[in-house]
């Protein structure tokens, strides 16, 4: 069993105390206390399956009430760590999944999702993604009709079919640490899904050296015709939970992206 040599408050989010400590045995830390729950263990999981593929923090400790990683020294991003970056995420969605979704409970923030396995992307993504946050986002009547129709053309409009892709789920800027040359990942809502989501995901907040990041995926795997007209797809879900955590613009972002949907 290892022991803290000392600890650091860094604050709180989404209702977690977040320390910085020093082990026994000199190793840095990251780590997260909260209330009993399954988030903890789902992104243990999320973590130990990304890390098959692409560099993310070791996974120390996860239990009911917290989860201890391995601490990441960040730094300035690069061109150079850009490009490399971009072709790791090509790795990283070619290892692909067994299904669309995972066996573990998903969580994306303290908020739980629906990870049972459906049979093609946009049935799963309009029935454990969309829908269900739909209904606790507290959208306008036109505005929840909008996505609602939008739910409905998914399959329609969700390109050429792809196999399950090993997604992080919830990828963006600040998720994403600089470190060694490289990205590391944090923080993920990992399962199988569209590869296309994680990439909507890094344009909606943006990511310094962007246009390096998709022009090295591209090289390594190619997306598409259409990709970047179906980013709105994509960002139904995250602006979903959004409205639901902090309400807001984040509403009347998620009908426009709805109705974007509806002009595909």
């Amino acid at each position: 069993m290892w022991r803290v040599r000392s600890v650091e408050e860094l604050g709180s989010s989404h209702g977690w105390r977040l320390l910085r400590g020093v082990l026994d045995d000199g190793r840095e830390v990251f780590a997260k206390l909260g209330a009993a729950s399954g988030v903890f263990a789902s992104e243990a999981a999320g973590l130990r399956w990304l890390g098959e593929a692409i560099a993310v923090p070791e996974v120390v400790e996860a239990g009911p009430d917290r989860l201890v990683l391995t601490w990441v020294l960040q730094e300035r991003p690069s061109p150079a760590a850009a490009e490399r970056f971009g072709r790791d995420l090509a790795r990283l969605h070619r290892a692909g999944a067994g299904a669309f979704g995972a066996p573990w409970p998903g969580f994306i923030a303290e908020l739980p999702m629906d990870n049972a396995p459906a049979p093609d992307w946009p049935s799963f993504y309009a029935e454990r993604r969309v829908l269900p946050f739909l209904a606790r986002a507290g959208l306008p009547a036109a505005g929840a009709a909008a996505v609602e129709r939008a739910a409905a053309r998914f399959a329609e409009v969700a390109g050429p079919p792809e196999p399950p892709a090993r997604i992080h789920g919830d990828l963006w800027s600040g998720n994403v640490l600089w470190s060694g040359g490289a990205a590391v990942l944090v923080d993920p809502a990992a399962h199988g899904g569209h590869r296309e989501t994680d990439l909507a995901m890094l344009e909606l907040f943006g990511l310094p050296y962007l246009d390096r990041v998709l022009g090295a995926y591209r090289e390594e795997f190619p997306l598409a015709d259409g990709w970047r007209d179906r980013a709105p797809l994509h960002r139904l879900h995250p602006l979903l939970v959004h409205a639901v955590l902090f309400g807001g613009s984040y509403r009347d972002a998620v009908t426009a992206a709805a109705r974007r949907v509806l002009e595909l």
